[in-house]
C-alpha cells in the first residue's frame, strides 16, 4: 500500500523552524548545502496530564502554534473556551535523580483511552478511526459505558497518592513552577518538546467565562478537579473551617458520582434544569432587594500602625457611601466632618474570618503614594460582614452598591459562610462509617493534627450544609468557594524591582499586578489594568515596563523566568477581558497574538 506522506514536513533543526511555505525555494529560506533538514510527521504523540491528574495519550500537531494546538485538544475533549487553558512543563523534582523512577510512578495514574487526534475529528481506537461521538458515548475503552469519563469525578483511591504528591510550597516554589508555561505563539517543536513527553493541561487564566452546567459538564468537572487538587496539595491557602467545607463537598460529590454513574443518562437533564431554576431563583430574589448606598456600622475598629496591638485600635462610627468609607468619632458626629475618609478604589480586600470564634474582620490595603496603608474593619456579625465585604470588593473595582452585582456578591458571601457552619443536630448527622476516607479529603497536614475519627466527624457535620445539593451544583459551589479564597487567581513570578534590593514577587491576576514580599506574600503595591496605558518589554535585559494614566510607570526585571511568559500573562488577561456574551464561539486568534507575542 502507498504510504501517506501528507503529514510530513521539513524541520530545520539548527534554526528551530518548520519549512511550511512549500512554494518557497530552499534558497529563499536561506538554506545552504550543508544544512541538516529533518523530514518528519507534524502530528506526534504527547502524554497529557489532565487537571484530574490522569494521563492521556493524544496526537498533537507539533507545527501549530501552541494556542491553536490547545484549541484543538479542547475541541476533542469538548471543553469550551480553550483560551483559558494552556500547557505547562512538568516541574522536575530536584530530589529525584533517577528519571526512570519518575516514569515508573506515572504509569499508576495512566488512563488508557483510545488515541485522540485533535482537529481531525477522528479518534483512533486500535488504529481504526472512530467518529468522536462513538468514542465518547459508545462502549469504547475510554467511556466504559459512561457518557464521558472526563465529566465524572473519580474519588482519590488511596491516601498514598496524596502523600506522594504533597509538597508544601513556599511562594518562591510556586513562582518556579510558573516558569514552565509554554509560549502560546510558538509551536511545540520550536520549544524543544519531545514526542511522548508529559505536559500538563491546566486552566492557566483564572477568568472562567460563561461557565454553564448545560454545556460544560467536562469543563466544570476538570475545573473542579484542578481546584480540588490545589486545595488538597495546599497550592492555595485556606482556613481549617474552609478545609472541612471543601472536604464535605468532596465527600458529597464522590458519593453522588458513584451513585450517578449507574443511572447517569436519566438524571443529568433533570439535574441541570434544577440548577438553572436555583440560579434564576437566586437572581429574582436579588433583583427585588433594595440597594443600600449608605451602610452605618456602630463598632468598627481601625488600625494605622503596622504592629497589630490592641492599643493601635480606635473605635469609630463608620459609613460607607459610593466607594468611600467615612469614619466619625461617634454616631452623633456622623452629620459633621469625618475624622478620616478612605477611597477604596484599587484597594486589596482580604477576609479574616473564624466562624466558630465569631470573628469577622476585613483587612484593607489602600493604595497611597508610597505603597499601601493597612486598615482593619471589625464587624459584629455575619450579615453585617457580608454587606461590608461585598461593598469593599465592589469599591476596589470602582463600583458602588448600586451596581446590580452587589446583592449577588452579598448572597455569595453568605452562602460561602453558611457552608462552613457547624450545626451538630444529632438527629441529622450520619453515623461515622468506614467509607469516608478522611485522609483522601483533607490535606495531609490535618492528619498529623487530628485523629481520623475526629476529621470524619467534622466532615459529616459540615456535610449537613451541602447534603441537599445535586452533583453539578456541588461542583459549581466547590469552584465558587475556591474563587472566594484570598489567594485565588494570583500567578506568582520572581522579579527584581527598580530600587528594590532583594528578589520580590510580581503577582498577576485578571485585573491587576501586585508587587509582593516573597517571604510573607503581603502586597507591597498594586496596579490595576484598567489604569494601564501600555506595556513594553526590553528583551535584552529582560525588563517589563508598564505605563499608567495617572501614576508613575512600573519597571521590573524577570528573574529566572522567560520575560515572554510574564508578558503573555498580562496580554492574555487583557485579551480575555474583551470577550462578550453575544460573541459567537469564534476567537480572534490574531488579536491574541498581537497582545501576547511581542514580536509581531
Amino acid at each position: 500500500s502507498t504510504k501517506d506522506w501528507s503529514d510530513h514536513a521539513l524541520w530545520w533543526e539548527k534554526k528551530k523552524t518548520w519549512l511550511l511555505k512549500t512554494h518557497w525555494t530552499l534558497d529563499k529560506y536561506g538554506i545552504q548545502a550543508d544544512a541538516r533538514l529533518l523530514f518528519t510527521p507534524q502530528h506526534k504523540l504527547l502524554r497529557l496530564q489532565l487537571p484530574n491528574m490522569k494521563h492521556m495519550k493524544v496526537k498533537v500537531n507539533f507545527s501549530d502554534r501552541v494556542f491553536k494546538a490547545v484549541s484543538d485538544i479542547c475541541k476533542t475533549f469538548n471543553i469550551r473556551h480553550p483560551e483559558e487553558l494552556s500547557l505547562l512543563r512538568k516541574p522536575r523534582d530536584p530530589k529525584k535523580k533517577k528519571k526512570k523512577l519518575e516514569e515508573a510512578e506515572e504509569d499508576d495514574l495512566e488512563l488508557e483511552g483510545p488515541l485522540l487526534t485533535p482537529g481531525s475529528g477522528e479518534l483512533m481506537d486500535n488504529g481504526s478511526p472512530l467518529s468522536p461521538t462513538t468514542a465518547w458515548f459508545g462502549d469504547s475503552p475510554l467511556s466504559e459505558g459512561n457518557p464521558s469519563i472526563l465529566a465524572v469525578s473519580q474519588p482519590i483511591s488511596s491516601p498514598d497518592i496524596l502523600v506522594k504528591l504533597y509538597k508544601p510550597q513556599s511562594l518562591l516554589d510556586k513562582a518556579k513552577i510558573n516558569q514552565g508555561w509554554l509560549d502560546s505563539s510558538r509551536s511545540l517543536m520550536e520549544q524543544d518538546v519531545k514526542e511522548n513527553e508529559v505536559l500538563l493541561l491546566r486552566f492557566k487564566y483564572h477568568s472562567f467565562f460563561d461557565l454553564n452546567p448545560k454545556y460544560d459538564a467536562i469543563r466544570v468537572n476538570q475545573l473542579y478537579e484542578q481546584s480540588k487538587w490545589a486545595i488538597l496539595l495546599e497550592e492555595i491557602e485556606c482556613t481549617e473551617e474552609e478545609m472541612m467545607m471543601f472536604a464535605a463537598l468532596q465527600y458529597h460529590i464522590n458519593k453522588l458520582s458513584i451513585m450517578s454513574s449507574d443511572n447517569h443518562l436519566n438524571n443529568s437533564e433533570k439535574e441541570v434544569d434544577e440548577v438553572d431554576a436555583a440560579l434564576s431563583d437566586l437572581e429574582i430574589t436579588l433583583e427585588g432587594g433594595k440597594t443600600l448606598t449608605c451602610l452605618p456600622l456602630s463598632v468598627i475598629y481601625f488600625s494605622r500602625p503596622k504592629k497589630l496591638t490592641l492599643k493601635g485600635y480606635k473605635q469609630y462610627w463608620c459609613t460607607f457611601k459610593d466607594i468611600t468609607i467615612s469614619c466619625y468619632k461617634s454616631k452623633e458626629e456622623a452629620h459633621g466632618t469625618p475624622a478620616l475618609q478612605m477611597n477604596l478604589r484599587g484597594c486589596e480586600v482580604t477576609p479574616d474570618v473564624n466562624i466558630s470564634g465569631q470573628k469577622f474582620n476585613i483587612k484593607l490595603l489602600i493604595p497611597v503614594a508610597d505603597g499601601m496603608n493597612e486598615i482593619w474593619l471589625r464587624c459584629d456579625m455575619e450579615k453585617q460582614y457580608a454587606h461590608w465585604m461585598a461593598a469593599c470588593r465592589l469599591a476596589s473595582k470602582g463600583k458602588t452598591m448600586a451596581d446590580s452585582s452587589y446583592n449577588l456578591e452579598v448572597q455569595n458571601i453568605l452562602s460561602f459562610l453558611k457552608m462552613q457552619h457547624m450545626n451538630p443536630d444529632p438527629q441529622f448527622i450520619e453515623p461515622i462509617t468506614t467509607d469516608i476516607n478522611p485522609e483522601c479529603l483533607v490535606s495531609p497536614r490535618y492528619l498529623k493534627k487530628y485523629k481520623n475519627k475526629q476529621i470524619s466527624a467534622r466532615i459529616l457535620e459540615a456535610h449537613q450544609n451541602v447534603a441537599q445539593m445535586s452533583l453539578i451544583e456541588a461542583k459549581m459551589r466547590f469552584i465558587q468557594a475556591w474563587q472566594s479564597l484570598p489567594e485565588f487567581g494570583i500567578t506568582h513570578f520572581l522579579a527584581k524591582f527598580q530600587g528594590g534590593k532583594r528578589e520580590e514577587l510580581i503577582g498577576i491576576t485578571y485585573n491587576r499586578l501586585i508587587r509582593m514580599d516573597a517571604g510573607t506574600g503581603d502586597a507591597i503595591k498594586t496596579w490595576r489594568f484598567s489604569n494601564m496605558k501600555q506595556w513594553n518589554v526590553n528583551w535584552e535585559i529582560k525588563m517589563v515596563t508598564v505605563e499608567f494614566a495617572d501614576e508613575p510607570s512600573l519597571s521590573f526585571i524577570c528573574a529566572e523566568v522567560d520575560c515572554k511568559v510574564v508578558h503573555e500573562f498580562i496580554g492574555g488577561y487583557i485579551f480575555l477581558s474583551t470577550r462578550a456574551k453575544d460573541q459567537n464561539e469564534s476567537l480572534d486568534e490574531e488579536m491574541f497574538y498581537k497582545l501576547t507575542s511581542g514580536w509581531v
